[in-house]
């Protein structure tokens, strides 16, 4: 069990590191033709690096849901607040994992082109979304596991 909880924290280590690093360089770059050529070129792998880490983090949480009991928690006493925060976190997860298919669909089909409106939009807002709920994800994980 060790090993998975490890796996998790690296995977989320990767997946909240990569999106602090690229919501900086959002900020921080200024210069818009220097932050479209460093995303032209860093974009796409990190898009395949953070998929990865992304689905070790799914992978080894639903191990850790089911080795935990967590499942049973829903079952059998859906009023605690272990089961309260257990639900909250999963929805979260669901959230980030639709929010960062929509936004990765959007970056490689628009790689190297330019982005209408819409889709400069879209592409903004989800990948903010992703960025505020890897920081709530992380909150309630901490609270998981102080009732774990």
């Amino acid at each position: 069990m060790e090993i998975v909880l490890y796996l998790h924290i690296l995977a989320a280590t990767a997946w909240i590191g990569g999106s602090l690093f690229l919501f900086g360089l959002g900020i921080f770059l200024k210069d818009k033709e220097a932050q479209r050529r460093v995303y032209l070129h860093i974009g796409p792998l990190y898009g395949y690096f953070e998929s990865v880490w992304l689905v070790v983090l799914i992978i080894t949480g639903l191990y850790m849901f089911f080795e935990k009991g967590l499942d049973e928690v829903l079952l059998n006493a859906f009023h605690s607040k272990l089961a309260y925060i257990t639900i909250i976190k999963l929805f979260l997860v669901f959230l980030i994992t639709i929010f960062t298919i929509f936004h990765m669909y959007i970056a490689f089909k628009t790689h190297g082109k330019t982005r209408t409106k819409k889709e400069l939009i879209l592409s903004r807002f989800s990948s903010m979304m992703i960025f505020l709920l890897n920081l709530i994800i992380l909150w309630y994980a901490i609270k998981l596991r102080s009732l774990l």
